[in-house]
């Protein structure tokens, strides 16, 4: 299999970095940066240079108060001056290129005679080879004449304007870009060695140095952005100085673990309410030993799940199929891409590794002409089928291979299949694109259109709009594996809309908006403040219930950030969600005699309360539980909840260890298929993460 996705080097010698907004909040003066620094960079490390608007002694006020590590070199005003700060000295030497046609008394007389509503910024914003001012809104006619009124001067300034509101008139070189170059002559470093990080326009011109390696934080303003999405820079997932602390782990600077680390706050106050959830806060080694027991029970299960086209759902050779259950007999795309997913870490097993790529390429090759993944292909007649119960299409199986190719390619470096499906791919984007009717950004769900094929939520359902969300970072990402990074921009981009409408319409709040338009749902959610993101809303009602899976999924994907999915994980462990064992699929299930109640619930008796996906106890979705957990910086629950797991998987029908499909919600008995792939599957993932195999 090929190789040939080069891996992020590791030999950077400087980063240069904005401060505001990039690496710390404007107005809180807050961020993670210094911390995570000061744990992960002793002893050898990339020179850091602070590359920012504030002049270098406010700077250094910022690292006398810890609020900014400690840095090497400082770029302040705008790149009007380099300070040393190991020497403690300003570097002289590049006053002198700022002197060639710089006047600052002509610049105050044109700024002055100027007809238009510019304010001065207050003095700690100027020096000598910098003027700022206010100019809130400017259109590219107004900036276009100050240029014009200083080329009629015949004084050749740099005019740079950030943030909707910053103006900065500074010396023809000056800038953040030139100041940079200058400081890596002087170093002898040379582009490919740096990285830069920003978020707004006077940015640009670091970004705009040829070879150099870039992050673009997710709150990236747009001028910055025009400019990125066609460079190969590092479009981050989240805002400000998490997105800084993500793209270092992308580029190899910082290790995988500086991310968590970083998204987990101070969580001392929690302990208590977390140990009195935690059934055995300290595993012995007996409760060791059968969490790896398990771990060699799923791989036998998952390979009972093997065959020529790929992941079946079960193994089939276990179960007995009739009637409606011979489509067991199929390489389902959503069971198969979760599997993949949960299968990962056992690349090495040949075996494995080949079934994993088979699943991927039967999917793929029966996309139809308009680009929809197929729900299943039958063994038999290697026949695809579009849709699930009643006919109706499967929109999440689409998202899932997607989200799951992007995980295989990442980890084997196939950029010989990505090349080989990528017009199947943008296909498949498309057609999902097309399942947004109203370009609000979120996905239009038919009844029952998902996993939970006979559970009635439809429009915007909270699961697969997380889905959609990832799966449009995901295909960014593959982009620019090929190289496409204006498309790569582009879909990161709307990623981040995507997750800003999850935020907004998922999680209801009291505190209406002046000037938001207020649909019926909207009316309704002002009734109350939720703990979680819901799991329905439509343009008419919404469901109040609580989906684990959709909130689960949604932390693990970076939509919500870690006070939210606190919140969420402190409602869903309160109600007893993971209990008897992790972890039911919805809170509160639905009754007989309720609004949400529909009839073809008691088909075949499969979503009756605590049935299924009515509340049923899901083995895979407990294992992304165990995941969420270690996230939120609770490995001691999150062990005491992998071992609950265990005890699940090893409960049998028929015999222990047959890691069943679900469970009842209250009995915790063992229903529905044994040998399931995507239970075998994540309980390895799960086991991975906490290290346990």
């Amino acid at each position: 299999m090929a190789e040939n996705i080069a891996d992020q080097s590791t030999d950077i010698k400087l980063l240069s970095f904005d401060i505001d907004n990039t690496l710390i909040d404007l107005q809180t003066l807050k961020g993670r940066f210094t911390s995570t620094w000061q744990r992960h960079m002793n002893g050898q490390r990339p020179l850091l240079t602070y590359n920012s608007g504030r002049l270098y002694k406010d700077i250094i006020g910022l690292i006398d108060r810890n609020i900014l590590a400690k840095p090497d070199f400082i770029i302040g005003g705008v790149g009007t001056h380099i300070y040393d700060f190991r020497a403690g000295t300003v570097l002289k030497e590049f006053d002198q290129i700022l002197d060639e046609g710089w006047n600052l008394e002509v610049v105050e007389d044109v700024m002055e005679a100027l007809p238009l509503p510019i304010k001065l910024q207050p003095s700690r914003f100027q020096h000598y080879y910098k003027r700022s001012y206010f100019l809130h809104d400017a259109t590219p006619a107004q900036l276009d004449s100050i240029e014009q009124q200083f080329a009629e001067t015949q004084l050749d300034v740099n005019v740079v304007y950030s943030g909707d509101q910053y103006l900065d008139i500074l010396p023809k070189w000056a800038n953040k870009g030139n100041a940079l170059i200058w400081l890596m002559r002087n170093l002898d470093i040379s582009p490919e060695e740096v990285i830069v990080a920003g978020d707004s326009g006077n940015d640009v011109a670091m970004f705009d140095i040829k070879d150099v390696r870039g992050i673009a934080v997710s709150n990236a303003r747009e001028e910055l952005y025009r400019m990125t999405k066609y460079r190969p820079v590092y479009h981050a997932e989240s805002p400000k100085d998490l997105g800084v602390i993500e793209g270092l782990v992308h580029y190899g600077v910082l290790p995988a673990e500086a991310t968590t680390d970083a998204q987990v706050d101070d969580s001392g106050a929690e302990d208590f309410f977390v140990q009195q959830q935690t059934d055995h806060p300290t595993l012995d080694a007996g409760q060791l030993a059968l969490i790896k027991e398990g771990y060699d029970h799923a791989i036998i299960a998952l390979k009972n799940c093997i065959s020529p086209l790929g992941f079946l759902a079960c193994a089939t050779d276990f179960n007995v199929t009739s009637g409606t259950d011979e489509n067991y007999h199929s390489v389902w795309a959503r069971d198969g891409a979760i599997t993949i997913i949960g299968a990962l870490p056992l690349l090495h097993d040949e075996e494995i590794h080949q079934c994993i790529r088979n699943t991927l390429i039967t999917l793929l090759d029966n996309t139809s002409t308009n680009g929809q993944i197929p729900a299943n292909v039958r063994l038999s007649d290697e026949n695809p089928d579009y849709s699930g119960v009643g006919g109706i299409c499967s929109i999440d199986s689409g998202l899932w291979v997607i989200i799951a190719l992007y995980e295989y390619v990442r980890a084997t470096k196939d950029l010989d299949l990505l090349a080989q499906y990528f017009p199947t791919l943008q296909k498949i984007m498309n057609w999902l694109s097309a399942q947004d009717g109203n370009n609000d950004a979120l996905l239009e769900i038919p009844e029952a259109g998902d996993w939970t094929d006979l559970f009635g939520r439809s429009y915007h359902v909270l699961y697969d709009e997380v889905l959609w969300y990832r799966t449009n970072v995901c295909f960014g990402r593959l982009l620019e594996m090929m190289g496409n990074y204006d498309s790569a921009g582009e879909y990161i981009r709307w990623s981040q809309v995507i997750k800003r409408e999850i935020n907004s319409n998922f999680w209801p709040s009291t505190e209406q908006k002046v000037g938001q338009p207020v649909t019926f749902a909207e009316q309704q959610y002002s009734l109350g403040d939720t703990k979680y993101l819901v799991a329905q809303i439509t343009p008419f009602d919404f469901s109040w219930r609580c989906d684990s899976y959709g909130n689960i999924l949604a932390y693990l994907y970076n939509v919500i950030d870690h006070d939210r999915a606190f919140s969420a994980f402190r409602f869903m462990v309160g109600v007893g969600i993971n209990d008897p064992y992790p972890i039911k699929n919805v809170y509160p299930v639905v009754s007989p005699g309720d609004p949400d109640w529909k009839p073809y619930y008691a088909v075949n008796l499969l979503n009756l309360p605590d049935h299924y996906h009515n509340g049923g106890i899901w083995p895979f979705i407990g294992a992304m539980w165990v995941s969420f957990i270690d996230k939120l910086g609770q490995r001691e629950m999150a062990l005491s909840e992998l071992y609950k797991l265990a005890q699940l998987n090893q409960r049998g029908i028929n015999e222990e260890w047959e890691f069943s499909e679900w469970a009842h919600g209250q009995t915790g008995n063992p229903m529905g298929k044994i040998y399931q792939a995507w239970s075998a599957a994540q309980y390895i993932l799960a086991c991975h993460t906490l290290n346990i195999k």
